[in-house]
This record gives structure tokens, sequence and C-alpha cells, in this order.
């Protein structure tokens, strides 16, 4: 078993991406949040994190892979699960544990509050470590294969577990600038800036743009795979209700 650990400031964007699609997200466990959801779950964690106003990145975002022949029954996870939050300081704050099933090798997704069940901000320095530490003492706990284990399969979960982490940052990154986006461009820009690359699809033999896909590091995706809403059409048509709605806010402010 693999953990690699991601801290944001969004917890709308960490839940949507994590549970909105039911086709490949199963919430197996959660405290102190709805779970049916991900608006709600969204709303309940951020509810508790205004007990700390200055507390700024209190998203912890968890993912625990596990090698592509290993089957466990959603019981065994969450047990897991639960014990990954006990050891690494997240046991006393709202969480939710969900799996998914779009990729060969199961993995989970958890999602916790840094600003704890007593208004109290959990400590978050060396959360990555502490996070490969405690899936290290879990994997020969319940005898599951061991990262150190060198083979091809392994490697690959290794990547996946990339994948996933950096996938979920251009989804992050694309949902912060996309609220602020008046065109297309000036979007497209502002993640450049950020570190995102991006390729164009044009119909054959013309300039029409047809698709989108962003890219990170090695790992590239089309912008339907990272979002639904952030293909090339779903993109224009927010950042068109970007411009209607700044539009409506200057008319009300001139009194038309």
């Amino acid at each position: 078993m693999i953990s690699k650990v991601i801290t944001g400031s969004s917890f709308y964007g960490c839940c949507r991406y994590i549970c909105e699609d039911e086709n490949r997200a199963i919430v197996l466990a959660a405290e102190g949040v709805r779970d049916y959801d991900y608006r709600l779950m969204a709303h309940d964690f951020e509810a508790q994190r205004k007990d700390l106003p200055g507390k700024k990145k209190a998203v912890f975002h968890g993912i625990l892979s596990f090698y592509p022949e290993e089957s466990l029954s959603d019981d065994a996870l969450e047990t897991i699960a639960r014990e990954y939050l006990e050891k690494i300081g997240m046991s006393d704050t709202q969480f939710a544990i969900a799996k998914h099933i779009d990729k060969k090798h199961l993995h989970l997704h958890i999602i916790a509050n840094f600003v704890g069940n007593k208004r109290k901000a959990i400590r978050d320095s060396w959360i990555g470590l502490r996070g490969k530490k405690a899936a290290q003492e879990l994997t020969m706990r319940y005898q599951l294969v061991p990262a150190e284990k060198k083979n091809l399969s392994l490697t690959n979960v290794e990547s996946l577990n990339t994948e996933e982490a950096i996938r979920y940052e251009i989804y992050n990154a694309i949902q912060k600038k996309l609220q602020l986006a008046r065109s297309l461009s000036g979007l497209i820009d502002s993640l450049i800036k950020s570190g995102i690359d991006i390729q164009y699809k044009y119909k054959s033999g013309t300039r029409e743009l047809q698709g989108i896909s962003f890219k990170k590091g090695l790992y590239c995706f089309k912008g339907s795979k990272i979002d639904r809403k952030f293909s090339i059409a779903g993109l224009q048509k927010i950042i068109q209700e970007n411009n209607q709605k700044q539009t409506q806010k200057r008319r009300l402010r001139r009194g038309i």
C-alpha cells in the first residue's frame, strides 16, 4: 500500500472531485459530514473550518493505493483508512472515506479537516511523511504487498498514484482560475503561469477548436477527463456565464 497526501484550501473542489461521479466513487464511511451529496459534504467541512478562519489550508486529501492483485472488502478498507487517520493524528475531526473503482488497482480517497472537532488546528507539518510511515505500518499489519517490492506492476501503481494527484492539482487550479476568467485566452494564460501547459485539438483541416488537454510534468489529461465541465465547450459556457453575471452586476450598479 502506498500513501500520497495533498493539502488544499477548497473543500468544495476536493469533495466534488472525489465524490461527484457515482460511477467511480463509493463513499464507505463519513463522520461529521453528510455523505450522500458532495455539496452538503463540502458545506459541513466548511462550517467547521469557520471555527478557525485563519487556517487557510484546512483540506487534507489522502490517497491510499493498493497492489493491482489485492482485493479487500469494503469493511477491511474502512478499517485500514480509519487506522491510517488515527496514526497520522487526523482521527478527532471530520472525515469521509471513498473508494474509487475507475482504475485497475484498488485505491481510496480520504478527505479530512485540519480544523478538529475541538476547534483546534491539527498539526500538518510532515503530514506526507507521516502518511507514508502509517501506510508502511498498516501494510505489515494486514500483510499487504509492501511498496518496497520491485516489480513492474508496483511501479505502475506508484505511477497511477502520482497521476491521480496531478489530475486533482490540475482540477483545483482550473476551478480556481475559472471563477475569475473573462475569456478562454485569459484562463489559458493564467494556467500557464501556474505551471500547467495547454494542448489544443482542431477539427481536421481547419482552425476550428475541437478539444483541449492540460499537461503538468509527465501527465496530460483531456479536459473532460479532469471534469466533464472542463471540455472546450464546457469552459466556453462557464466563461460566457461569468461575463453575463458581470454585465448584470454593472447594470444593477448603474440602476438600469
